[in-house]
């Protein structure tokens, strides 16, 4: 996915683990299917995940990231009405393999993109309701950092323009432009940074008996604008879930504009870039932007 993408094998996970966590080396090690995009996944036994960065870079600086990866999961440990990753151990490089990487408590479940999920208007008040509990935790003061989504849409304008001129022949980009030109405008002059996710992504969200399970990947937890965790109403749901969700989260018109927008500039980087490497992610991002171009055309 990736020019420098990392290659792991089960064998140097395997050394890894027996040397830097030798209660571990009995324990089977088992590649995880995944359509994440940052790391790769190993479980580990029935109680643990390994998570190995997909990316070089400064071992230093990988292990920052790791860290506060770990902090942002422990914050939210206990404070969501869904269980949420529980950071265990941070290994070291080795082995060939040449940054940190994370081992976490192992949480069942299937991603969400199971038939009738989409349109599941419990699945839509079980995840207004995490969301709603991730707002309600106290920022103490901090704001956006201004690091990539979640400050004003405005500064996505580069992004977009960038990948919308990628995008040709993959869908309509006329109708997109001209969507972004109106969506970037969506007001925020009173609405404060909240604590978010940041990264609703189906991916990152775990289904349990039709239910939602658990909610992954919370390392880009941050305050932002809170129309960022509004994405899911268009990269998951079909338009009767999505109103549910619009209802259970109490969302203003301004805030829900804002909600596609952040909506859209996720996708549209997504589309092109991943379209070969992880068709998956691009065919997400396809239904994220063709569900805004119906919105769009309902609110004419």
């Amino acid at each position: 996915m990736h020019p420098d993408q990392l290659v792991l094998t089960v064998g140097t996970v395997s050394e890894l683990v027996a040397d830097q966590f030798p209660q571990w080396r009995d324990l089977a090690i088992t590649p995880v299917t995944s359509h994440g995009t940052v790391n790769m996944l190993f479980r580990l036994g029935e109680q643990y995940v390994l998570r190995f960065p997909l990316e070089p870079g400064e071992p230093a600086d990988k292990k920052a990231w790791l860290t506060a990866e770990a902090d942002a999961a422990r914050r939210l440990l206990g404070r969501v009405p869904v269980p949420t990753p529980e950071p265990v151990a941070l290994g070291e490089p080795g082995h060939g393999y040449p940054v940190p990487w994370s081992v976490y408590r192992w949480l069942p479940g299937a991603i969400a993109g199971e038939p009738g999920i989409a349109d599941s208007k419990d699945f839509a008040c079980d995840l207004a309701a995490f969301v709603l509990a991730v707002r309600s935790i106290d920022t103490e003061g901090r704001t956006f950092n201004g690091g990539g989504r979640g400050g004003l849409l405005p500064s996505q304008d580069d992004a977009v323009d960038r990948y919308l001129a990628a995008s040709h022949g993959m869908i309509d980009v006329a109708a997109l432009t001209e969507l972004w030109a109106r969506l970037r405008q969506a007001p925020r002059e009173s609405a404060k940074d909240v604590w978010t996710h940041g990264d609703l992504m189906p991916g990152n969200l775990l289904v349990r008996d039709g239910r939602l399970g658990g909610v992954i990947d919370v390392g880009g937890l941050a305050p932002a604008d809170p129309a960022l965790d509004l994405m899911p109403a268009w990269n998951l749901m079909g338009p009767a879930a999505r109103a549910t969700y619009r209802t259970a989260v109490s969302v203003e018109d301004s805030e829900w504009e804002r909600g596609k927008g952040w909506a859209f500039a996720q996708a549209i980087g997504a589309l092109a870039y991943y379209r070969v490497t992880n068709p998956v992610m691009s065919k997400t991002a396809r239904r994220t932007l063709l569900a805004l171009l119906a919105d769009a055309t309902i609110s004419r």
